[in-house]
């Protein structure tokens, strides 16, 4: 089974990037593939040098997505809109295109958009 998780807000000021990383590392832990696009304002939670104060880091959890074998991808116009280029962003997280998240679709069970 393979699982697609859409992460499209700001990983700060709502949960919702953050409900989605869970369910990420969560799937992951429960032995599903995961593959994590990351959309619009979803770009945030792959940039570095994040140190929240008061909140979970989430970097740290996308760290662990990866590290746990989730495929990370980054839309790169949504990234490059916001002044991201790849030197902003985790190590093993690859800017990609609609193509890219396309192909993740297609070889999804399910997918999921936070």
């Amino acid at each position: 089974m393979k699982f697609t998780v859409i992460i499209t807000t700001a990983p700060y000021g709502k949960e919702r990037a953050y409900s989605g990383l869970r369910f990420a590392l969560t799937s992951l832990l429960e032995g599903i593939d995961v593959n994590i696009f990351l959309l619009e304002d979803g770009v945030y939670v792959a940039k570095t040098s994040q140190n929240p104060a008061e909140v979970p880091n989430y970097l740290e959890y996308l760290k662990n997505c990866i590290e746990a074998g989730a495929v990370v991808k980054a839309c790169g116009p949504c990234s490059k809109a916001r002044g991201l280029s790849e030197e902003d962003i985790l190590d093993g997280v690859q800017l990609a295109t609609m193509h890219d998240l396309v192909a993740f679709v297609k070889e999804s069970d399910n997918v999921i958009t936070f």
